[in-house]
């Protein structure tokens, strides 16, 4: 007999243009219909502007992270960080050796301010430092985004299969803990295509309320990051999810409520029904 509630359902589609909008669908529709999970879940951003901004509603995100701070949870940027550390890039681009090494430096630092959750790793140094000091790191001293870069850059043609990332790793993370805070997010894939570059992303499970915007941010910023780096334009981000949960929010909490009436007022149509796909169905 299962231990499990999920159900084998087929996946819930979100697509759109902006991470604002994808997200705050995928929250109202956790809020406002029975469950607290979607099983499996799929969200497709594109539409990324060439100037290297990230479009998104200001409104939802201040919200957010006004819930978040209210709730004790990192914020948005802090999140996405995590995936890519944004604001370093700004200082060493365009050079990504740079960019690499300042991480490399402050690692220790960001490991320190959260021993409990970073103890075990942050997923850009998974990608940049994959088992920092450990035999068998792999090339690039275990730098993997420098591997991918380096290799399609020395060769004309690369299979499709080289241009992966893996932050799961089974000797460090094969532990039979109730709960890891780390990795949720386990293995990103990069596609050149004939529009620009995609960007694939899996997570085995994901925290709608207090991960998954930042998540999103964070992966467009590592997208948008290796699109400069192979010469190309950032055309897609896909994320699937194993399990989303909707986190450690309990839908009747009042500190959620200016949030709801925030993105119902930002992604509603005249008629007051929501554009997403799953309540549309109900």
């Amino acid at each position: 007999m299962s231990k499990s509630s999920s159900r084998a359902n087929s996946p819930e589609v979100y697509e759109d243009n902006l991470i604002s909008a994808a997200w705050a669908r995928i929250f109202l529709d956790l809020i406002c219909n029975p469950g607290t999970e979607i099983s499996p879940l799929v969200v497709s951003l594109g539409g990324f502007s060439k100037d290297n901004n990230t479009d998104e509603i200001e409104s939802i995100r201040h919200e957010l992270d006004a819930c978040l701070k209210k709730k004790r949870q990192h914020s948005v940027e802090r999140v996405a960080f995590t995936i890519f550390p944004e604001r370093i890039w700004k200082i060493a681009r365009p050079d990504r050796a740079k960019l690499f090494e300042l991480y490399r430096q402050a690692y220790p630092r960001y490991v320190a301010m959260n021993r409990r959750e970073n103890r075990r790793g942050i997923y850009f140094g998974r990608l940049t430092m994959f088992r920092d000091n450990l035999e068998s790191s792999g090339p690039c001293d275990g730098n993997q985004l420098e591997w991918i870069i380096s290799q399609h850059d020395s060769r004309n043609s690369v299979r499709d299969s080289l241009l992966q990332a893996s932050i799961f790793d089974p000797a460090q993370d094969h532990v039979p803990d109730a709960r890891l805070q780390f990795p949720c997010l386990q293995h990103v894939s990069f596609v050149p295509t004939r529009d620009g570059l995609v960007l694939n992303a899996f997570y085995a499970t994901q925290y709608i309320f207090e991960k998954a915007y930042g998540n999103y941010l964070g992966l467009a910023h590592l997208g948008r990051f290796m699109a400069h780096e192979l010469d190309m334009d950032f055309a897609r981000l896909n994320v699937t999810v194993g399990v989303a949960k909707i986190g450690q929010i309990a839908k009747s909490d009042p500190v959620i409520q200016p949030l709801v009436d925030m993105c119902q007022e930002a992604i509603c149509d005249p008629s007051g029904t929501t554009t997403s796909s799953r309540a549309a169905e109900r």
